[in-house]
């Protein structure tokens, strides 16, 4: 017998993780509250304080070293290509 899954939506899902994180509540207490196994509940909490630095951290900061890193690269293949054309300025003032 196969079943179909739930699918809750991210409000309600936000709702229910900051009740378990709050603790003013046990687990079977908030699965009883909004008809979500406790497991489910303790996911969604996990999820919750796993992902919650992500919305404090300063865009511009990764945007710089992300630009910093391309940067480099790019110097690094120039040098790559600067040292291929004098190989092949030496190899053509000898044969010709």
């Amino acid at each position: 017998m196969k079943g179909t899954r739930k699918r809750y939506p991210a409000s309600f899902k936000a709702r229910v993780a900051l009740e378990a994180a709050k603790q003013t509540k046990t687990l079977a207490e908030l699965s009883a509250t909004f008809q979500v196994h406790s497991v489910q509940i303790s996911k969604w909490k996990k999820q919750l304080l796993d992902g919650i630095e992500s919305l404090f951290q300063d865009g511009r900061r990764r945007d710089h070293d992300q630009s910093q890193a391309i940067q480099a690269e790019l110097y690094e293949q120039i040098g790559r290509l600067k040292m291929e054309v004098e190989w092949l300025k030496k190899k053509s003032a000898r044969c010709g």
